[in-house]
């Protein structure tokens, strides 16, 4: 019964990413709001690792920020408002 509910939300969920793509959105993001490089939100924010649906069905992705003090700060702000609207991605 968990995969229908979590097949439900996902298609109630505006965009399905894939990991790959929300990665790239997160550096972007970060960018925006903070400045930097590409190439230094990308290791302080590290790669993005996806679950099953049917043990995470409310949002199946999280990362492991290793930056420092700041950069783990604005991670964490940012990824509170992303997972609201990209709770569900795919692997890739």
């Amino acid at each position: 019964m968990p995969e229908s509910v979590a097949q439900a939300f996902a298609a109630c969920t505006k965009t399905t990413m894939t990991a790959a793509q929300l990665q790239d959105f997160l550096v972007t993001r970060l960018i925006r709001s903070a400045g930097g490089s590409a190439r230094r939100w990308r290791i302080a924010l590290g790669p993005i690792q996806v679950h099953d649906l049917a043990t995470h069905a409310h949002c199946n992705w999280s990362v492991r920020p290793s930056g420092g003090v700041h950069e783990n700060c604005e991670i964490e702000q940012l990824l509170d408002s992303v997972r609201l609207d990209h709770p569900i991605v795919t692997a890739g």
